[in-house]
């Protein structure tokens, strides 16, 4: 299943996907020196609030959806108040002091449903509900309180820059952080980030972090074409994995958490079974785009970022060639193909029908994406696999060809 690509994709019409688009409220000039990047946009859990760090320290938080999807959003632009959800308050300007390199939302599991317990009351009064982490040049992390912007408390360890985090929101409330000094680090969010474990299996810059659905097992990503898969139960690596012949970038898995995609500067968005270490598809970037008028400057299908539609019927990736595209893990192939320049991230939506990307000159565009109907063996898929690894689904008395849908050997 390996080898697919995208040289003669259907290109979709740029004007019918883009909703809307961020630009800093600065001088245009600003937009090419360095710092101005966007290396991070999120939307809370809810769904109520997006992030974007514009570049030059500063983080907006931004009630969603936003007003007005016609016309380019600027920071001085006003909300209607009636427009807005229950409880939900008005753009926020942060400044985090450095250049911010990671950023993501977390809920605290009070705020999930779960009953707190006596140990968790100090987190219950200073950090329950959503919050927002930001990644430092420094090497700090700071966390903010969603909707005020109220800085938390500031977490001190990493020697250089942080540039991915990821969440656990089950009956603990936890927060991994990975850094270009090579380590990863695990903090106590109901102790104000009390350091737990200091992961170390890299030997080079560490890009991202992803962890599953239900918290069982951590990804991360880094230079030297590493994969690395942790437990979350020992935190130690279970396996690596191999196929990559770059620097990986960016890495995330699907909803069920049966998938895991990774993106790397060698051209290929791998799509892996994590739980056997298998690649189950390639998706290659071509380095040239002559056919579809794209002239930006890059010559490389460098990949930069991948994300899973809210389905996990699909991929989205963003690379230095100056495209985004929405691939079909059915098909193996482009969906939809749209300019992009400079882009650097991208995101879906809880709700799965917004995708959004920043770019280098700190701009993020919104993107309509159309979301797949799931067929009924789909749906009884993603609901199988939310329970159940891919040794447990081999070990059912059903014939090979639904075993072999079920593990995504046949989409």
């Amino acid at each position: 299943m390996d080898g697919s690509t995208d040289c003669s994709p259907q290109r979709a019409a740029a004007e019918s996907l883009l909703l809307a688009k961020l630009i800093p409220n600065r001088s245009r000039e600003l937009d090419c020196k360095s710092g101005c990047e966007t290396w991070g946009v999120a939307f809370s859990p809810d769904g109520s609030y997006f992030a974007w760090s514009q570049g030059h320290n500063i983080v907006k938080l931004i009630p969603w959806p936003l007003e007005d999807h016609k016309i380019s959003y600027k920071s001085t632009h006003h909300f209607k108040a009636d427009g807005r959800a229950k409880g939900q308050c008005g753009e926020k300007i942060i400044d985090c002091g450095q250049t911010v390199w990671g950023l993501s939302f977390g809920t605290s599991p009070s705020e999930n449903g779960n009953k707190s317990s006596e140990n968790q009351h100090k987190c219950t009064l200073q950090c329950s509900g959503t919050i927002l982490a930001t990644g430092l040049t420094n090497g700090e992390i700071k966390l903010w309180k969603v909707p005020t912007a109220h800085l938390l408390f500031k977490l001190k360890g990493h020697q250089s820059v942080v540039r991915c985090f990821a969440f656990i929101s089950n009956e603990n409330f936890m927060l991994i952080s990975a850094s270009r000094d090579t380590t990863l680090r695990v903090w106590d969010l109901k102790q104000d980030g009390k350091l737990l474990h200091i992961l170390k299996g890299h030997n080079q810059w560490i890009y991202c972090c992803a962890v599953t659905p239900n918290s069982s097992m951590l990804c991360s990503v880094g230079g030297g074409k590493t994969v690395l898969l942790w437990s979350m139960v020992s935190y130690t690596v279970i396996r690596k994995l191999e196929g990559h012949g770059g620097d990986v970038v960016s890495c995330e898995f699907s909803p069920n958490g049966a998938l895991l995609a990774t993106a790397s500067y060698d051209t290929h968005v791998i799509v892996w079974d994590p739980d056997t270490g298998e690649s189950l598809m390639k998706l290659r970037h071509c380095s040239t785009f002559a056919a579809l008028d794209v002239d930006d400057g890059f010559s490389t299908g460098f990949v930069r970022a991948v994300s899973f539609s809210q389905e996990g019927l699909n991929v989205t990736s963003v690379a230095d060639d100056g495209l985004l595209r929405i691939w079909s893990l059915d098909l193996q192939r482009p969906i939809y193909v749209a300019p992009l320049a400079n882009g650097l991230c991208c995101t879906f939506s809880p709700h799965g029908s917004v995708l959004a990307t920043g770019t280098r000159d700190g701009h993020v565009k919104f993107w309509i994406v159309s979301r797949v109907l799931p067929t009924l063996q789909h749906i009884c898929r993603n609901a199988l696999r939310r329970v159940m690894t891919t040794h447990q689904v081999m070990l059912l008395p059903v014939p090979k060809k639904i075993k072999q849908f079920l593990v995504y050997k046949k989409f």
